[in-house]
């Protein structure tokens, strides 16, 4: 007999159930919450602009194909070394340092994205999360929180589910085989459309699971909370087959973020130490990413001119790459020469306009280089188009600062704490701005209203909580 594999178009649209108990938009308000709550709280967190913007330019990639029914997408780094990724309420889908550094091919890390991404789209995290129609928006923030703790420490998730209104529903931390199936099957055909290698899913599953018997406690994150049956791998190995082979080349990004996240491992002599290995035994996939490496542990360790030898050594092997460009400026700068730092950083600009590590980059010189009037232009500009990212609203209050308006200072600092979700200090910022004593008339206005419409809010928090 020949198996058909089922193609994802095929599929019963089991996420269609769980519109009729939690709607897009509550679920994107848990999803932010608890997206809040990491960036404030979670020391696990990776505030890295490059790391998150490859993963965001890989699965922007990725969503883009998916039938995605206008939930949106952000992904987001967690240091940590184990294996693991994990969906949360509203899109937002975090990557395990520890998963990208194991993938051997970038099809291998999008196949666990595309799987990711699915659990999203079928709305099965809505599905988990929602499973009693008596439980507030408090208790489901505090099941979202003991969901993310489970996918690295089950035992810690215990205790936080113990704690709250999510234990009396007895929560699974595990999504159940018909979502698993249906996630394998969707994200295969995401990967097919996004012009992936399709074997990179089975493969990257068929070593996780091999892992289990040498690495208990790091290998089976991903597992844990994704239960891999022999039949889930040979329903993938069936669809592959149905398909020619189709081989891809990794993407400079997706080396140069590997290299990077080696290089932030250990003290920076013990990194310079393993790349300095890897280049004298030959033991590397792209020399390029390889000397990236080093030049970065070399940053980090201070060795201006070392570091500077071996990003142009990179350079000189043809690798056109913002992580580069953005490397080699710091280096720049951080060696005394400003101009010449601002420059590669504008020349880069030029060439990679949408790169988000480069913008954030190059905000943070003119900030470093005390160009407060600059920068507050530049961050200005940026802000019309991403009216709602943290960091060029911290740029903002940062420049502010520098050009010593604290009322103006006080006001950026609120929408950081607004965006942060700590309502409460925003309110206090705002108060701060109100009484700073060097605000216009139109300013000291704009103020005002943003202080009433943050006090209404704290006002409806309060009272949700109380309920």
């Amino acid at each position: 007999m020949v198996l058909t594999p089922l193609r994802a178009d095929d599929l019963p649209e089991l996420g269609d159930v769980a519109s009729n108990e939690l709607s897009l938009s509550a679920e994107k308000k848990i999803g932010t919450q608890i997206m809040h709550e990491i960036r404030w709280r979670e020391p696990s967190y990776l505030d890295d602009s490059d790391v998150e913007a490859y993963l965001n330019q890989l699965g922007g990639r990725l969503a883009s194909v998916s039938n995605d029914p206008g939930m949106g997408f952000f992904f987001f780094p967690i240091n940590d070394a184990s294996i693991n990724a994990f969906a949360m309420p509203g899109g937002f889908i975090g990557v395990h340092t520890g998963l990208i550094l194991s993938a051997q091919t970038e099809s291998e890390l999008a196949g666990v994205m595309a799987h990711e991404i699915s659990h999203v789209t079928q709305r099965h995290i809505a599905r988990q999360v929602f499973q009693s129609k008596q439980l507030g928006m408090a208790a489901m923030l505090a099941m979202g929180l003991a969901l993310l703790a489970a996918r690295s420490n089950g035992q810690v998730a215990g205790a936080a589910m113990a704690t709250t209104q999510a234990g009396a529903i007895s929560a699974q931390l595990a999504f159940s085989r018909d979502f698993e199936r249906e996630a394998d099957r969707l994200g295969f055909d995401i990967m097919r459309r996004a012009g992936f290698d399709v074997r990179g899913m089975s493969v990257f599953f068929t070593r996780l699971q091999q892992a289990v018997r040498l690495y208990e406690n790091n290998a089976t994150a991903y597992l844990r909370s994704h239960p891999l049956t022999g039949e889930r791998l040979t329903d993938m190995q069936n669809r592959e087959q149905s398909l020619p082979y189709h081989q891809v080349q990794d993407s400079v990004d997706f080396q140069l973020v590997r290299a990077k996240l080696r290089a932030l491992q250990g003290t920076p002599g013990e990194a310079v130490r393993d790349f300095e290995m890897l280049l004298q035994d030959k033991k590397y996939i792209a020399e390029a990413a390889t000397r990236y490496g080093l030049a970065y542990a070399r940053y980090r360790g201070r060795d201006w001119a070392g570091a500077e030898r071996d990003v142009l050594a990179a350079r000189r092997m043809k690798v056109s790459a913002a992580m580069l460009e953005r490397l080699l400026a710091d280096i720049h700068i951080a060696q005394g020469d400003v101009g010449g730092g601002l420059r590669v950083y504008r020349d880069a600009m030029v060439r990679f306009p949408l790169n988000h590590g480069l913008l954030y980059g190059y905000g943070g010189a003119l900030i470093g280089a005390r160009h407060f009037d600059d920068a507050l232009a530049f961050v200005e500009t940026q802000l019309q188009s991403y009216p709602e990212d943290v960091r060029w609203h911290k740029m903002r209050a940062e420049s502010y600062a520098g050009l010593g308006r604290k009322a103006q200072q006080h006001r950026a600092l609120a929408e950081v704490f607004a965006l942060q979700g700590q309502t409460a200090g925003a309110v206090e910022q705002l108060e701060l701005a109100q009484k700073a004593g060097d605000a216009n008339f139109y300013e000291l206005s704009t103020i005002d209203a943003r202080l009433r419409e943050l006090k209404q809010r704290r006002f409806e928090e309060m009272k949700e909580k109380r309920n």
